[in-house]
């Protein structure tokens, strides 16, 4: 079959497997050369024939981030890297679309994936788009004379290509979905709050919301020590001088002060979503209790056992509540608070759990929060089923839902998560989780009740999955005065 679609930049022509067409590494904006790196994306060239859309195009620029695992992005990769990804079941269907944006603490992460693969998911009744963003200082990092949140604007920029051509891939440009886990949730939140008015998508599911938000005093102060490491002045001309290994380089030992000195800084990584006033102007979940987003349907969620993905390495001395609890700006009192909210607790697992509770738990719960205050629909999940991998030590931990989402039972995801055999139960609660996300990207209902003050109602996820009211009441209690703020 010759697969050959027309978009509004030149033609392109995919594969079929199965049921399933795909369509890879099509631009949606032009390469990254020079100052473009650090610049609004523009949009790319038109060309003459037909492109073939057979295989991923290039990362965008991006240091490696997980040991064992070969990097995404090597020095001398092409710069055409701003590409999105397709897999339809029909190409004149009109169907629901879902846009995923990956995570990686805004340091990483990339669409080629085998994670991300969207042939199981699409063959539910959608069809999928994955999108390539910059990442790093290329797409947060403060830039004298460009705007902020550049990565973001990547998005948008995808969105707004969605919009345009998703139609003759056989999806509905009216009924768009953008979903995302980790810093793709962080994104989801941003786009959600701070550009819903845009009319570029209807729904959004935020898994695992990051806590990826800093002020623009705060980001400029960060870019100002990696470019002083740099010796250049942090404008678009002279930072497009400089390699992205370099910078990469340059970003590390900032980021290793950033983290001995956890209390000093918003965010806890180099790179955040910058309220700038034009992305975004206020946290999420406060811009959503005034009613910035009240047509969005919403989905947020967590994982019950976030941080044990960062902590499990940790010595036993190094788990300590009351250093955590300072770290986090708490008051020393919190720890006796959490001891009584979680009875028989110990204390490797509480500081676990606050620190699953900053960075993850508590922004989903407090979008979902936020949402039904203002009088929008919005659910909350929590994903419980634990890890049977290095005996089980992982629970509930960062990024297992993943797996789920997509129904990929092998990717360098699983391969720390599952161990060598694929666990009995995956292909149900996978089975189960995809029916639920496409249920809502069709008709805006998940199957389980909507989020309100009065239940706060959260699908649990496990095998099987159930429902139940306020899944952490101690941990939103301890943390409400921050979500009141």
């Amino acid at each position: 079959m010759d697969l050959v679609v027309r978009t509004e930049h030149g033609a392109v022509r995919g594969t079929v497997d199965g049921e399933i067409s795909a369509f890879k590494g099509i631009p949606y904006a032009a390469p990254l050369d020079g100052p473009r790196r650090f610049q609004a994306p523009v949009a790319p060239e038109r060309w003459v024939g037909v492109r073939d859309a057979s295989a991923f195009s290039a990362s965008v620029p991006q240091p490696a981030i997980m040991p064992g695992v070969p990097p995404l992005w090597n020095p001398g990769d092409g710069t055409d890297c701003l590409s999105l990804n397709i897999w339809t079941p029909d190409l004149g269907g009109g169907l629901p679309v879902m846009v995923w944006i990956h995570g990686g603490a805004y340091l990483g992460g990339a669409t080629d994936s085998p994670a991300y693969d969207g042939t199981r998911l699409a063959s539910g009744g959608v069809v999928v788009v994955t999108v390539n963003y910059r990442v790093g200082y290329e797409g947060f990092g403060w830039v004298a004379d460009a705007p902020a949140n550049r990565g973001i604007l990547d998005q948008l920029a995808a969105l707004r290509w969605v919009r345009e051509n998703i139609a003759a891939f056989g999806g509905d440009p009216g009924n768009v979905t953008i979903f995302g886990e980790s810093a793709g949730a962080t994104s989801v939140a941003a786009l959600v709050a701070g550009s819903a008015g845009q009319g570029l998508f209807r729904r959004g599911i935020a898994q695992s919301l990051g806590s990826l938000f800093c002020g623009e005093d705060e980001a400029r102060k960060i870019g100002e020590l990696i470019t002083g490491g740099l010796g250049v002045p942090a404008t678009a001309e002279a930072l497009g001088a400089v390699p992205s290994e370099a910078i990469h380089a340059a970003q590390t030992p900032v980021m290793r002060e950033m983290d001995a000195d956890r209390a000093a800084w918003t965010n806890s990584t180099a790179y955040a979503v910058v309220l700038d006033g034009e992305v975004l102007s206020e946290l999420p979940w406060v811009a959503l209790r005034s009613g910035a987003a009240r047509d969005v349907d919403l989905i947020s969620g967590y994982n019950t056992d976030e941080a044990k993905m960062f902590t499990i390495g940790l010595p036993a001395e190094a788990k300590d509540p009351a250093a955590m609890a300072q770290g986090l700006r708490l008051a020393p009192s919190v720890v006796d608070e959490y001891r009584v909210g979680y009875p028989g607790i110990e204390d490797a697992e509480l500081f676990t759990a606050m620190l699953s509770d900053q960075l993850f738990r508590m922004p989903s719960t407090w979008l979902a929060e936020g949402q039904a205050a203002a009088g929008g629909r919005s659910y909350l999940y929590e994903f419980s089923w634990p890890a049977p991998s290095l005996g089980g030590v992982l629970g509930a931990c960062h990024g297992l839902d993943v797996p789920f989402t997509f129904g990929v039972a092998e990717s360098e995801i699983t391969a720390s998560m599952f161990g060598d055999v694929v666990p009995p139960d995956f292909e149900e609660l996978s089975g189960e989780l995809r029916k639920a996300w496409v249920s809502f990207a069709t008709i805006g209902d998940p199957g389980w009740p909507a989020y309100t003050a009065a239940d706060r109602s959260a699908r649990i996820w496990n095998a099987p999955p159930t429902v139940v009211a306020d899944p952490i009441k101690p941990s939103r209690e301890i943390w409400q005065h921050r979500f009141a703020a």
